[in-house]
């Protein structure tokens, strides 16, 4: 019964969305906003509570964001990706758990700024975040604004994702640090 609650759940949301491929699935209760700003490629899993926001303004202030996830990822239970921005996932991306993506924060250094209460403060972008093919990501991880994580790179849990990630790459830490380049073994 499981499988058919996940397909009744995704066939009354999949019209919402800009695009949304075939044989995707999303798990039932998930967060949405800003649906119509979001494309999702075909083979997807979308993992249960996981929270997708496009935010076409916030205090009054209006964005143009976009969210792209390529096909055949899957992203795990309880990620939460936010944009005023842009967001592009590639393809063949795994997720783990408890995943933060975000290409926006709540205000900047400036005096006036930091006198309000964060939730006060108007969202900001420091740069689109760009996920390319292939990229494994673990539980816990958070991935900054104005990032690009590199083809067959690995992040490892627990990490803080602030810089660029190079290709071919395994990196942990906070911030994320380059532990290994990956060789191909013959």
């Amino acid at each position: 019964m499981k499988g058919g609650i996940k397909f009744i759940y995704t066939s009354c949301i999949l019209s919402k969305f800009l695009e949304f491929g075939q044989n995707s699935s999303v798990e039932y209760s998930i967060n949405l906003k800003g649906e119509k700003y979001i494309s999702i490629g075909k083979d997807l899993s979308l993992g249960k509570n996981s929270i997708l926001n496009a935010w076409e303004s916030y205090k009054g202030v209006k964005f143009k964001p976009s969210i792209s996830i390529g096909n055949n990822t899957s992203i795990g239970e309880w990620c939460h990706l936010t944009s005023i921005n842009e967001i592009r996932i590639g393809e063949n991306v795994l997720f783990g758990r408890f995943v933060l993506v975000t290409d926006n924060s709540h205000g900047d250094f400036s005096k006036i700024q930091l006198e309000l209460p964060p939730s006060s403060r108007r969202l900001i972008s420091k740069g689109v975040v760009e996920i390319e093919n292939d990229v494994w990501i673990g539980d816990k991880v958070t991935i900054l604004p104005n990032v690009i994580i590199g083809h067959n790179s690995i992040i490892g849990a627990n990490s803080v994702v602030s810089k660029n990630v190079p290709p071919y790459s395994v990196v942990g830490g906070i911030s994320a640090k380059i532990i290994k380049e990956i060789k191909y073994i013959n």
